[in-house]
């Protein structure tokens, strides 16, 4: 029976890094994104590569869309292997001038988000009875707060909450639970957060650049690809024993 992996918000950036990589282990891919038209271009990349690969339009924050893409996934599928919770949004401001809307509208993709894809994945693997694969997209912020980002840091500590809470409920039914905590990846949305950290700091985009380039041991940014092997490694029989743990990719820039 073909392997799913449902990756959300993999329309472009860390998720669709993640598609193209566990697509490599041979997984039919649901590529489910709120933008539709980047995840079909993702899907269409794919299925061109020799994958097995659909896309899906998804908003996250609404929990019968994420019940029904798991639902529409196993009827094109068969069975669902790995569900990664990566859709996210982030804005930068300081915590008293955030403005509410972006505030429930971070909340309800990142940490709502998340909490309905664990519980649409587990149902389907309880369903399935031999166990499963949730992994939930975390971050650097989530171990250590950022200025600037008071909503996305309070997310983030969240979800690594919800990944131990999940996975010590779950283990009973051989479903494992971990999470990724990124640090700088360049993406289109580190683009947008380096522009408005910059603007607010009265620096240049490259000056905001560099200082944070000095805090990561390794000398450099971490790319999709960086964050995709832990993804990968986190959906191998490697990983079998492991369960509640978030890992870091930062390149050193804090140490657990």
């Amino acid at each position: 029976m073909t392997k799913t992996a449902i990756i959300t918000g993999s329309g472009r950036g860390i998720g669709e890094g993640i598609a193209y990589r566990l697509a490599e282990n041979d997984y039919a891919i649901a590529v489910a994104d709120i933008n539709f038209v980047s995840a079909k271009k993702v899907a269409e990349n794919l299925k061109q590569q020799g994958a097995l690969a659909k896309a899906y339009q998804l908003d996250v924050a609404n929990r019968n869309e994420v019940f029904d893409l798991v639902s529409e996934v196993i009827k094109e599928f068969g069975e669902l292997a790995i569900f990664v919770n990566n859709a996210g949004v982030a804005f930068i401001d300081s915590f008293v001038d955030s403005n509410p809307s972006d505030v429930e509208r971070l909340l309800d993709v990142n940490l709502k988000g998340t909490y309905w894809g664990i519980q649409a994945a587990a149902k389907q693997f309880q369903k399935q009875g031999h166990g499963g694969r949730i992994i939930n997209a975390a971050s650097l912020a989530g171990v250590e707060a950022s200025a600037l980002q008071s909503a996305y840091s309070a997310s983030k500590f969240a979800i690594r909450g919800l990944t131990q809470a999940a996975a010590k409920e779950l283990a009973k039914d051989k479903i494992t639970v971990n999470a990724y905590d990124p640090g700088v990846v360049r993406t289109p949305l580190r683009d947008a957060i380096d522009q408005k950290t910059a603007a607010i700091k009265g620096l240049s985009v490259e000056k905001q650049k560099e200082s944070v380039l000095k805090e990561i041991a390794l000398g450099r940014e971490a790319t999709p690809k960086d964050v995709a092997e832990v993804v990968s490694w986190l959906s191998s029989p490697s990983a079998n024993y492991i369960t509640g743990q978030s890992i870091l990719v930062d390149g050193g820039m804090r140490y657990q």
